[in-house]
C-alpha cells in the first residue's frame, strides 16, 4: 500500500539516476531486501514509477528498504530526506551519530537501546527496516573524532541534568505539583557498575560457547535497555561515571559483536559506533582500540579491507605506551587479517611478526583487560592461518591450524568450528580430499549445534570449494550432513 500522491518525487528520481538503478532494478532490490527480513513484497517497475512520478509513499518498511537498496549501490548511507521520503515513518538514524557533547552522547546511546525494543514487539522493527545495509563510510567520523580526542574532560552528571534528560523539561518549567511529584533520578554507585560488568562477562562466555544466536532476544540488548540506560540517565560522580561508561561500552560492543556474528551488519555498526563513544567517555583508550578492532574485522569481512587496515592502525597508534603487550598483539593481528584480505603479503607478514613479538613479551602478571581473556597463542595461530588462507598459502595454513587446534576447548566452541573449516580448506588446496572431508565433518558437527551466521557461511564456502568433487561419495556424505546449513531461510 502507498499513501496519497503529493506530486512528483524529483529527489528520488535524481538519486536513482545518479546510482544508475532502473525502476525494475529498484523494485527487485527492495523485494530481495524484504525477503531477507521475512517480508513478502511484490513491487514492480510500475510501483517505482508511481513513487517517482506521482510522489506516492509506500508504507511500512519500504521507505527504509528503498534507502538501503540505493545505499548499497552508492556505497554510502542514504537518509530518507535525500530521496524525498522523510515524511514516511521516522527514519531510524539513531546510533550513527558520534556526538562531541557528553549529554548528547548519552541520549544517542540510550535512544539506540530503546529503539531496539521495536524488533521484539512483533511486526516490522528497526532492524527489519534497515534490511542489513552497511556502509563503511559511517565509521569515518567516529574514528577521526576518537583519534583527535579519546577522552571527555568530565562525565559527572548531577541530579538536575538527569531530571532534565528524563522528562525533556528545563528546571524553570518544572514547577508546582509536577516538580513536587517528580521522581528523583537514580544515584549510581560502584555496585551498579559491577552488575553490568558481571553481565558482560557472562554474556561473553555464552557468546563464545554458543554463538551470537538470536541476538535480539539475548540478554545483552535487554540488559542495555533495562539496566544500563537508566543508569546512564541517572546522576553520578566523574569517577563512577567513567566506570559506568566503560562497563556500558563493553556491553554495547558485545551487542554489536553478536549482531555481527548473526549477520545483522547494520545493527552491529550502530552498536559499535556507540560503544566507541562510550569508551571515549570512560577515558579507556585500550577499550576504544578494542572497539576499533571490532570495526576493522567487520569492515574486512564485508569486503572493505583497506578501511579495515585503517581502523586497526588507528587502534594501534592511540594505544602505544598505554595498552598491555597482549592487547597490542591483538590489534596487530587484526591489522594482519585486513592486510591479508587486501592481498598485501609483505604487510601481512610484518603485522603477524609484530603481533607474535608482542605476544611473546606478555606476562601472566600483566594488567590485561578482562575483555581480552579469549586471546591466546592458539587464537593467534588461528587468525594467522586465516591470513595465509586469504593469501592462498596452504602449507602455512596447515602449520598454523595444527597449532590452533592443539588444545581444543569447550569454552570457545565457535572458534574451534571456524578453525576446523580453515583446516579443511587448507587440506583441500593441498590435494588431500580425505583429510578435507574429515575436518569438514567435524566443523559441520560444531556448526549444527551453535547459532552463528559466520560459522555457517564458512561451511558454505567450504562446500562451494568441494563442488568440483560432488560425485565423490565422501563429499556427498558431507553435503548431506551439512544440508541444514545450506538451506537459506525463507
Amino acid at each position: 500500500m502507498s499513501r496519497e500522491p503529493r506530486g512528483p518525487n524529483e529527489k528520488l528520481g535524481t538519486v536513482l539516476a545518479l546510482a544508475g538503478i532502473s525502476n525494475a532494478g529498484l523494485a527487485r532490490r527492495v523485494n530481495d531486501l524484504g525477503a531477507q527480513r521475512g517480508l513478502t513484497l511484490r513491487y514492480d517497475k510500475t510501483s517505482v514509477a508511481r513513487w517517482v512520478s506521482k510522489g506516492m509513499v509506500p508504507q511500512g518498511a519500504a521507505p527504509h528498504l528503498i534507502a538501503a537498496a540505493i545505499a548499497s549501490k552508492l556505497g554510502r548511507p542514504v537518509p530518507l530526506h535525500e530521496i524525498g521520503l522523510a515524511d514516511a515513518d521516522p527514519a531510524p538514524e539513531v546510533g550513527l551519530a558520534f556526538p562531541r557533547d557528553i549529554g548528547q552522547a548519552v541520549r544517542s546511546a540510550t535512544e539506540l537501546y530503546r529503539l531496539d525494543l521495536a524488533g521484539r514487539r512483533g511486526g516490522v522493527g528497526i532492524w527489519q527496516s534497515l534490511a542489513g545495509s552497511f556502509s563503511v563510510s559511517a565509521y569515518a567520523t567516529p574514528a577521526s573524532r576518537w583519534l583527535i580526542s579519546p577522552a571527555d574532560s568530565s562525565v559527572a552528571r548531577d541530579p538536575k541534568d538527569a531530571t532534565d534528560a528524563e522528562d525533556g523539561t528545563t528546571a524553570a518549567s518544572a514547577t508546582g505539583a509536577a516538580a513536587a511529584d517528580a521522581i528523583p533520578p537514580q544515584r549510581v554507585g560502584h555496585s551498579d557498575v559491577t552488575k553490568l560488568r558481571e553481565a558482560a562477562e557472562d554474556a561473553r562466555r555464552w557468546d563464545s560457547k554458543y554463538g551470537g544466536g538470536d541476538w535480539r532476544s539475548s540478554m545483552v540488548p535487554e540488559c542495555l535497555r533495562v539496566d544500563a540506560a537508566p543508569l546512564l540517565l541517572g546522576s553520578y560522580s566523574d569517577e563512577v561515571g567513567r566506570s559506568l561508561f566503560g562497563a556500558t561500552a563493553e556491553l554495547t560492543r558485545l551487542a554489536g559483536w553478536m549482531a555481527f556474528d548473526t549477520g545483522q551488519q547494520e545493527a552491529a555498526q550502530r552498536y559499535y559506533i556507540q560503544a566507541l563513544r562510550l569508551a571515549r567517555a570512560a577515558a579507556d583508550v585500550p577499550l576504544g582500540g578494542y572497539v576499533l578492532a571490532s570495526m576493522s574485522l567487520q569492515a574486512t569481512y564485508r569486503g572493505f579491507a583497506d578501511e579495515g587496515v585503517d581502523l586497526a592502525q588507528a587502534a594501534l597508534e592511540r594505544n602505544r605506551g598505554l595498552a598491555t603487550a597482549r592487547t597490542m598483539s591483538f590489534f596487530r593481528l587484526v591489522e594482519a587479517r585486513a592486510q591479508a584480505k587486501s592481498g598485501d603479503g609483505p604487510a601481512c607478514g610484518a603485522a603477524l611478526k609484530s603481533s607474535e613479538g608482542w605476544l611473546e613479551r606478555s606476562r601472566a602478571g600483566d594488567p590485561d583487560p578482562s575483555w581480552l581473556d579469549f586471546y591466546s597463542h592458539e587464537r593467534f595461530a588461528a587468525d594467522a592461518a586465516e591470513c595465509y588462507r586469504d593469501l592462498r598459502l596452504p602449507r602455512q595454513v596447515r602449520r598454523f591450524t595444527e597449532q590452533a587446534l592443539a588444545r581444543p576447548t569447550e569454552e570457545f566452541v565457535r572458534s574451534h568450528g571456524l578453525r576446523l573449516v580453515v583446516s579443511a580448506v587448507a587440506e583441500l588446496e593441498s590435494g588431500n580430499l580425505d583429510a578435507a572431508c574429515a575436518a569438514g565433518a567435524r566443523a559441520v558437527e560444531v556448526a549444527n549445534r551453535i547459532s552463528s551466521a559466520r560459522t555457517t557461511e564458512y561451511v558454505r564456502d567450504l562446500m562451494r570449494r568441494l563442488e568440483a568433487y560432488r560425485d565423490e561419495p565422501r563429499v556427498a556424505e558431507l553435503r548431506e550432513q551439512a544440508r541444514p546449513l545450506l538451506v537459506t531461510p525463507a
